[in-house]
């Protein structure tokens, strides 16, 4: 895989900034300043491993360039920045599709840091053709990084397909929210461990037939989450 990544900010010095530092760290960038552009870009580009991605836009957003990202189809991985202090923003950002956030004002070692770690989880899990869970009506292929219910192919993050995966490779056992950040953003992962939490709710949304009553994804209050098949 490439290491080509999408840096979508309107504010130039900061575009431009981020963009030096990536291209430091080994990576082709890409850069647009407006919504439509990134997607443009994205659909012309489609071996983009990951989109940084401002929210205030002059254009669409980029709660809206996440949805749309994942409307495509596209496996990109996609961090979204942030500002300080704005939660809601956050929660609404991971809910849209981002797979990780970065808060502004921010470091450009931690911006680059979270680069490598989410193009490592994309990557960097090296499985041979035909390595091939079950669970139910679940069948999750981690040579082609698909899911499949009843034979029906559901769309995944990154993040969501490696949620899945540690929830089938432990299938009845109990996983704390610690245990699933560790095994899906990495033991230094710098941030919040609600980003588990964030993502077992949108998850549910794709794989329960009732995401309010949960047959598969169990929560286990107090401590983390089982999958039960």
């Amino acid at each position: 895989m490439d290491k080509k990544v999408l840096v979508l900010e309107d504010e130039d010095n900061i575009r431009s900034f981020i963009e030096v530092n990536l291209r430091q760290a080994g990576y082709e960038v890409f850069e647009a300043a407006a919504g439509l552009d990134a997607l443009a870009i994205l659909r012309q580009n489609p071996g983009i491993c990951v989109a940084v991605c401002d929210v205030m836009l002059p254009d669409i957003d980029g709660f809206e360039v996440c949805r749309q990202i994942r409307a495509m189809g596209l496996g990109t991985g996609i961090i979204l920045l942030t500002a300080l202090g704005q939660e809601a923003n956050k929660i609404a950002g991971l809910t849209a599709g981002a797979d990780d956030y970065v808060t502004k004002p921010f470091s450009v070692l931690e911006l680059t840091a979270r680069v490598d770690a989410l193009y490592r989880r994309m990557g960097g899990t090296a499985a041979r053709s035909g390595d091939v869970l079950h669970s139910g009506p679940f069948t999750l292929n981690l040579f082609s990084r698909e899911l499949q219910k009843n034979g029906q192919r559901i769309e995944l993050t990154q993040v969501e397909f490696l949620i899945m995966k540690a929830f089938l490779e432990n299938v009845g056992k109990a996983l704390s929210r610690e245990d699933i950040l560790y095994m899906v953003w990495g033991r230094d992962y710098p941030g919040e461990i609600k980003v588990v939490d964030v993502n077992i709710r949108r998850l549910r949304l794709k794989v329960e037939d009732d995401a309010a009553a949960p047959r598969h994804i169990c929560t286990i209050w107090g401590y983390g989450y089982r999958w039960e098949g």
